[in-house]
């Protein structure tokens, strides 16, 4: 902790076309330190998801810097894997498990026996170790994200990008997904910027969370959770000081709705 792995300085991302001009972000500034896990929650359409495709080189934005380990991004850098929502879109169906997890692998310089050594290892990671021969169809919608993250860790990147990647499973599947994340983030040091709408997720998962305004938007507060490094689904979320940081949250959510700022505590 301490080093600046990902700094977004003074975003703004406008759209034109077809007569209209809508200005998704206005002026985003914060920086993500090597190590850490920071989750992005704000209000429905506040241009989250336009932020994550700028940081990631998708996007160009119309003003402002990304800076990856201080090195401006202007496409997609090496370094950085991105798990999106609709993981029926991100995996081929024709291909197998284990070929899927492989293609990004093929852009490296890497022989045969590296690529699959780390396709095994990745799937290993995520609980889907026996999986590799199966078609995605083939498995249910939670071990399809799952295919999807054992994709982005077998890249190895630096900064792993998570785009709402739950809100698509059930509620149990979810909860599972949850903790393999922290636990991969913990056992392997990515440095993770998870987008949620779910604002219970973004206090489970984060170490800290980024409440954004309503669109045009800026970053409205952060807000440090100080919760135990261990957490589990039963008692992490009964604890008092979960529902103290859960309400602060949803108090910045809903006052960004009304282009207000709630008062800090």
């Amino acid at each position: 902790m301490g080093r600046s792995m990902l700094d977004v300085r003074g975003l703004k991302k406008v759209y034109e076309g077809s007569g209209r001009r809508v200005e998704a972000v206005r002026n985003l500034t914060f920086t993500v330190d090597a190590g850490e896990l920071v989750c992005l929650v704000g209000p429905s359409g506040c241009g989250k998801t336009t932020l994550l495709k700028c940081v990631a080189g998708l996007l160009t934005p119309t003003s402002g810097e990304v800076l990856l380990e201080g090195r401006p991004v202007s496409g997609p850098p090496p370094g950085m894997a991105v798990v999106f929502q609709e993981y029926g879109r991100s995996l081929f169906p024709w291909m197998r498990v284990g070929e899927n997890v492989e293609l990004p692998l093929r852009q490296k310089p890497l022989s045969k026996a590296r690529r699959r050594e780390l396709v095994a290892d990745a799937l290993d990671s995520v609980g889907l170790a026996d999986a590799a021969g199966a078609y995605p169809w083939q498995l249910s919608g939670g071990m399809q994200q799952r295919v999807a993250i054992a994709r982005a860790l077998a890249y190895e990147p630096d900064v792993l990008l998570m785009d709402e990647p739950f809100a698509a499973v059930d509620a149990q599947t979810r909860a599972d997904l949850e903790d393999l994340v922290r636990g991969l983030w913990r056992e392997r040091g990515i440095t993770i910027l998870f987008v949620t709408h779910d604002i219970d997720e973004a206090v489970y998962l984060g170490e800290r969370v980024l409440v954004l305004s309503a669109s045009p938007t800026v970053v409205q507060e952060q807000l440090t959770i100080d919760l135990p490094e261990e957490r589990d689904q039963l008692r992490t979320r009964v604890a008092p000081r979960f529902a103290e940081l859960r309400t602060r949250v949803y108090e910045q959510v809903q006052a960004a709705k009304r282009g207000v700022t709630a008062p800090r505590l």
